[in-house]
């Protein structure tokens, strides 16, 4: 199984309007995609004080080829969704995780 993990940095006055809209807006969209096998948002309780807000969303996959046709099929419009809605007020990064047995 891989994760497909983005953590997410937000300014605190977006925090719930944020939370909010990757909720009922974001996340459906991205599973819709039919690739995702599930998906969980979690927040980062070990902050450092930045003014930010930090969120781990996490998209499992039965496989690579699966999430290689969801990277090159959906991810880059999926993304410039988030910036377009958030541009200057969040930072984030990515990462694809192996889940080990």
């Amino acid at each position: 199984m891989l994760i497909h993990n983005i953590t997410y940095n937000i300014d605190k006055k977006l925090e719930e309007e944020f939370l909010t809209w990757m909720k009922s807006i974001h996340i459906p969209k991205v599973m819709q995609t039919g690739f995702p096998k599930s998906s969980k948002i979690m927040r980062l309780l070990t902050e450092i004080e930045n003014g930010g807000s930090t969120f781990s969303v996490q998209y499992k996959f039965d496989s690579i080829e699966g999430f290689e046709v969801f990277e090159n099929d959906y991810l880059d419009d999926l993304h410039d969704e988030v910036d377009k809605k958030y541009r200057g007020s969040y930072v984030h990064f990515v990462s694809l995780l192996e889940e080990l047995d």
